[in-house]
């Protein structure tokens, strides 16, 4: 095998190139499995497998995120022992850090694309399919349109929307939170427009961010009266669950930052106007006393051309969700639909819902089916059917014993109904 990879990057390089060296492999992935790492030019790290009985097929997989600190190889080797039914299923796999932390569709898209090229030069696959998880969704769906050279497409959990309308419900949290608790900053600290999330010099942690939330809202089993009316009507009005509360603020507070300062030079690409806040106990006063801001014009393009779906897709793409998923809600699928349906792709999409509360994995069955299904649409025409994936994850799950729970009846509610409009 080496010495094939070798060859084929001497062939295809007009400079040598030297083949990655092996790695051990993560404890999950099946045994006679070869594994490379390395980083690319830009500074991704990557990670490769390719099994014993490879079906010369290539899974690239796009991550999810954004992580904010400085890329490492332990993302490429997590990611591949959380999606080692891949190589179990007899696909090569290869993913990618991406070069640097932080927000940047288009950026993570060259990046997921980089590595296709450099992976096909090494293996020569028949196929190429693509796997994008939550912000990996949004990535992949970026990159097939950007790119070609994907045979087919997996969507699982992703963030849709886009980053225009897509985090928008994390706009309302940051400044609903706010109304109710004071301390995001606190009138003592230097106060800031919360469409930055954070401002620029502070040193806040997630921990330091924790405890404000803690402060404010107490903990479950010890709340008082009025820290269980501020945290009800925070949730009620912004539908984000309780459980990811905290992660959801982790994001309206540090990658919003990243967004406006790092790559949108200080402009703000949020909005609110418009909006009317329901579900308090006093929607009036919320609505009177909440932070409004309008989103600068040339920001928000900026983040529409970056990561904003047009829909035009020219491979099969199956998309997996869940429909309580408490982080990217079922409602991302919906704005998805519309996109695609309105560039006249409608035959090139089909989605499928599960019964479970996830956001960041899927049963090891459930992914099986939807790689065959996928596999089969792409290569013989049979489009996927969610009732024929609901019918057959079963026989997956004989071999890998982890549950099925599609839901072929379920179609989301609209985004709208989830996330309010904005002007």
């Amino acid at each position: 095998m080496n010495v094939l990879l070798a060859f084929a990057l001497t062939a295809s390089l007009t400079s040598p190139v030297h083949l990655p060296p092996t790695a051990p492999c993560p404890e999950n992935v099946p045994a006679g499995t070869t594994c490379y790492e390395g980083r690319d030019p830009n500074g991704a790290y990557y990670t490769i497998a390719v099994p014993k009985k490879w079906n010369k097929t290539l899974v690239v997989h796009s991550h999810g995120g954004p992580e904010l600190g400085a890329p490492t190889p332990e993302r490429t080797r997590d990611d591949l022992n959380r999606w080692s039914v891949m190589v179990k299923e007899g696909y090569a796999w290869a993913g990618t850090s991406y070069r640097r932390g932080g927000y940047g569709t288009r950026m993570a898209a060259e990046d997921t694309d980089n590595l296709r090229r450099m992976v096909v030069r090494m293996l020569k696959p028949h196929k190429v399919y693509l796997h994008g998880q939550s912000w990996g969704g949004n990535i992949a769906a970026k990159t097939i349109e950007l790119y070609q050279g994907y045979d087919a497409a997996l969507l699982t959990s992703g963030v849709l929307a886009g980053g225009s309308r897509g985090y928008d419900y994390r706009v309302d949290l940051r400044v609903v939170y706010q109304y109710y608790c004071g301390n995001h900053p606190r009138p003592s600290e230097a106060q800031y427009p919360l469409w930055q999330g954070l401002r620029p010099g502070s040193t806040m942690t997630t921990a330091g961010l924790r405890g404000r939330i803690e402060e404010c809202l107490g903990v479950a089993g010890s709340r008082t009266p009025e820290q269980q009316q501020k945290l009800t009507d925070i949730l009620t009005v912004t539908k984000i669950p309780e459980q990811t509360l905290n992660s959801h603020l982790n994001f309206a507070t540090f990658t919003f930052r990243d967004i406006v300062h790092n790559r949108l030079g200080d402009r703000n690409p949020w909005s609110n106007t418009g909006v009317v806040y329901q579900g308090s106990h006093d929607d009036k006063a919320l609505n009177a006393g909440v932070e409004r801001f309008a989103a600068d014009p040339a920001a928000r393009a900026e983040l529409v051309h970056d990561s904003d779906l047009t829909g035009k897709i020219d491979i099969p793409v199956l998309s997996v969700h869940a429909i309580g998923d408490p982080t990217a809600f079922v409602e991302h699928e919906s704005a998805y639909r519309d996109v695609v349906r309105k560039a006249g792709r409608w035959y090139n999409l089909v989605q499928t819902f599960t019964t479970e509360a996830t956001h960041s994995a899927f049963s090891d069955s459930e992914y099986a089916v939807a790689m065959r299904s996928l596999a089969a649409w792409e290569k013989f025409g049979v489009r996927a059917n969610p009732f024929l994936i609901s019918y057959a994850c079963p026989s997956h799950d004989q071999k890998y014993g982890t549950g099925c729970f599609y839901n072929p009846w379920y179609q989301p509610n609209s985004y709208e109904s989830r996330v309010a409009p904005r002007q």
